[in-house]
């Protein structure tokens, strides 16, 4: 038996790390420092939140990244995937497998994908989806303050968003940089989290479990009194109304990971 000389080990290691590297796409990700909220729907409490620091990515996934993440893992693709994963109407805007088309810009926010996939893509990078509280505390962010859900024209523009349509084929990055150096939280898609489905909102508490199902559109609106709440009460609704096979052309995603 005879030995492997040192510098051979230490190229197998590098070599080793490398590789595993490249299978992981290299995204910008920012840090958000640890703070607290108020959530301003789900809770009849109004207790602070408190949200660990973490990083996030800068920009949602793009339909040009998820296709690197097909291919080197074809059984989420288009014609692969299980039913139990995703609705069919998966991905259903590309024109096959493994090409977003022409009509879909590479730097788009990929859409009408599954929570499944969303999370398994997140995880392929040594990822997570973020938490509601984690997204709802970064989205609460304007351009110079880490909370400016009471500003009037920031509402504004929140809610101008949800009546623009096709806003996710325009390229990620087309919205206004935040305070801790995030786009597109608002203006291009809504996005996954973790646990999208923890939050009811017709009944007295976050663990409430007796739902109106059809909240998006209706009764829960009643309880919200001002810009502030209304557009917050679009967003849980939204939530409210998906289960995790479900898939519109609205709905991206975008990763975050703890810090170590």
């Amino acid at each position: 038996m005879f030995a492997i000389p040192k510098a051979k080990i230490i190229l197998l290691l590098f070599s080793l790390l490398v590789t595993t590297s490249m299978l992981a796409q290299d995204t910008k990700m920012v840090l958000i420092k640890r703070g607290a909220y108020v959530p301003l729907y789900g809770t009849t409490d109004k207790k602070t939140v408190e949200v660990q620091g973490f990083n996030v990515d800068v920009f949602p996934v793009t339909n040009a990244q998820f296709v690197a993440f097909l291919k080197k893992n074809p059984e989420y693709s288009r014609s692969k995937i299980k039913g139990l994963f995703a609705e069919k109407s998966y991905l259903a805007h590309w024109e096959s497998d493994f090409n977003y088309g022409k009509n879909n810009l590479s730097n788009a926010p990929v859409t009408n994908v599954s929570w499944f996939v969303a999370k398994k893509y997140c995880e392929c990078q040594g990822k997570r989806l973020p938490t509601m509280d984690e997204w709802e505390y970064v989205a609460m962010a304007d351009e110079k303050r880490i909370d400016a859900r009471i500003k009037e024209s920031f509402n504004h523009y929140i809610l101008s968003w949800y009546e623009k349509p096709k806003t996710y084929a325009n390229p990620v990055g087309g919205t206004f940089k935040n305070y801790w150096g995030v786009y597109d939280m608002h203006g291009l898609v809504w996005e996954w989290t973790s646990d999208f489905n923890s939050i009811f909102l017709s009944g007295e508490s976050r663990k409430d479990k007796d739902t109106d199902k059809n909240l998006f559109c209706g009764s829960a609106s009643i309880n919200a009194t001002d810009l502030m709440n209304y557009a917050a009460f679009m967003r849980y609704g939204f939530r409210a109304s998906l289960k995790a096979k479900y898939t519109t052309r609205n709905l991206g995603f975008r990763c975050a990971k703890d810090l170590k």
